[in-house]
């Protein structure tokens, strides 16, 4: 059989998945990914199953390789919004994911972030590395305020950390788990509205779908508090770029800081490149080596287990 693996982070961090996917013996190719449907269009059809990342399944992708040998579509990590999921079923064509393996390093990621940005971090290592002694003052993050909009495995372990840290936590979700919130002392809220209206920093751990595209809009972001952090993990897609750009302009956002954009890799003249009070890393949430060899270890698991 053979396997188009296309996922960078499994294949440029060794461990116990990599040797895993040897032990099928199965023929594997490999494409950096996010790789696009013109791509993907001429070479899919050749494939029994795929590990991919972010890359685009489209209907007419998903029909090429069903055309040929394709059966399986392992993603490496959790959202799917870049697979067309009614097409797969059209076809079908399997379709895993790999829920519950990156929860604490992404959360992490978060307040790596956060705390980076509000004490200044990376502009002093800068001043020193130059041999200079130049002293910002920075923030505390104890006492504020921070929204978390959803709830699900990465943002409870947000909530977490964040009650950790002497923050009071609001939250946002669908599904509603009393249980952690009498635990850890989480207030939810019906509407995002009214906790996005009340937070000093917003963190984003919501799928992507019709729903919650551009959730983070235009009008919302004019309604925030004057100087609002916004973090965001998830997808870049859940935030409004016009509406993000005008908040940062105007002073309403205080801070952007984002391991996701739109489109990945970030293009050399982003809009948001030139900003001082935004933060952009190269979608490395997950990207541990514990992270990484779990996630790469189900995405094997599930493509050995569709394959039989």
């Amino acid at each position: 059989m053979k396997i188009l693996l296309t996922s960078t982070s499994f294949q440029d961090t060794p461990g116990k998945h990599q040797e895993l996917l040897k032990a099928t013996g199965c023929i594997i190719d490999t494409l950096r990914g996010p790789v696009k449907e013109e791509v993907l269009l001429p070479v899919i059809a050749n494939y029994d199953g795929v590990i991919c990342g972010d890359d685009e399944y489209t209907e007419k992708v998903i029909e090429t390789g069903k055309n040929g040998r394709l059966k399986i579509i392992s993603k490496y990590g959790i959202g799917l919004d870049k697979i067309d999921l009614k097409a797969a079923e059209k076809y079908g064509v399997k379709v895993t994911n790999c829920p519950g393996v990156n929860h604490t390093t992404v959360a992490e990621h978060v307040f790596g972030l956060l705390l980076s940005f509000v004490k200044h971090i990376p502009a002093e290592l800068q001043h020193t590395r130059s041999g200079e002694w130049t002293r910002y003052t920075g923030h505390e993050i104890f006492g504020k305020t921070i929204a978390i909009c959803g709830l699900g495995k990465i943002g409870k372990e947000v909530a977490k950390r964040a009650k950790a840290f002497g923050l009071e936590v609001l939250a946002y979700d669908k599904y509603k788990d009393a249980d952690f919130a009498k635990e850890f002392n989480i207030i939810y809220y019906e509407s995002i509205d009214q906790i996005l209206e009340k937070a000093d920093i917003i963190s984003l751990h919501m799928n992507l779908d019709d729903t919650s595209r551009h959730i983070i809009s235009k009008e919302r972001i004019e309604k925030l508090k004057k100087g609002v952090i916004i973090i965001n993990t998830a997808r870049g897609e859940l935030v409004d770029m016009k509406g993000l750009i005008e908040g940062l302009d105007n002073g309403t956002v205080g801070g952007y800081l984002t391991d996701v954009l739109e489109e990945e890799p970030m293009k050399k003249d982003h809009p948001l490149i030139n900003y001082k009070n935004v933060f952009i890393t190269p979608h490395i949430g997950s990207r541990t080596f514990e992270s990484v060899e779990r996630q790469g270890s189900m995405a094997v698991q599930n493509l050995i287990n569709n394959l039989k």
